[in-house]
């Protein structure tokens, strides 16, 4: 994440132009939100671990989602052993 901020010196350059630009490597851990200055030469490197972490993570959740469609289908009454509103199969009860 690129933040752009001004550091509030008078004589700075981003007093009246382009604020300072920073970019954040951010992340949640044990519910904290957790943030890293990256360095210029460390920005493309890590961009490319995030996308392949977002693929790996995108990945899994398809994974999860066939599974639990195949999971809920199996467990799915059939038609056929539904039974009646009386509670009997096929309709009588027998009584």
């Amino acid at each position: 994440m690129v933040h752009r901020r001004r550091c509030g010196k008078a004589n700075c350059r981003c007093a009246d132009g382009a604020p300072h630009e920073t970019t954040e490597l951010n992340w949640s851990e044990e519910g904290r939100a957790r943030a890293l200055v990256l360095p210029a030469d460390q920005v493309e490197r890590v961009r490319a671990a995030v996308s392949r972490y977002r693929a790996a993570q995108a990945a899994l959740r398809e994974e999860a989602d066939r599974a639990l469609a195949a999971l809920v289908e199996a467990l799915a009454p059939s038609p056929r052993r539904t039974r009646t509103r009386s509670g009997a199969r096929g309709g009588s009860s027998g009584h």
